[in-house]
């Protein structure tokens, strides 16, 4: 079991930055790929940006060159730094750890509550 709980979401004028943080509990964080997802009203969710547990990362084209995503396993946390902001960035943003142990056939997939991101003038 793993409990994410997401911070760092608010209200930012076109071209301002936000940086997202997501603190995991209860289960082995360094095992976990972690990743940042949004979902605006009438949307399905999309994965923005990824980072597997050796620290590839990977990015929606619609965020390359703007936001980062790094985690720090000392302190069990994953962070998304969105520069560059624009307003169809506005949604709400979503922590995911997910473990597939293939050998296992075994998925362990946890989400947190997400966070607000507002982009607007």
């Amino acid at each position: 079991q793993v409990q994410l709980v997401e911070s760092g979401g608010g209200l930012v004028q076109p071209g301002g930055s936000l940086r997202l943080s997501c603190v995991a509990s209860g289960s082995i964080f360094t095992f976990y790929a972690m990743g940042w997802y949004r979902q605006a009203p009438g949307k399905q969710r999309e994965l923005v940006a990824g980072i597997t547990s050796g620290g590839t990362t990977n990015y929606a084209d619609s965020v390359k060159g703007r936001f980062t995503i790094s985690r720090d396993n000392a302190k069990n946390t994953v962070y998304l730094q969105m520069n560059s902001l624009k307003p169809e960035d506005t949604a709400v943003c979503s922590c995911n750890a997910l473990r597939v142990v293939n050998i296992e056939g075994a998925k362990y997939d946890y989400w947190g509550q997400g966070t607000q991101v507002t982009v607007s003038s």
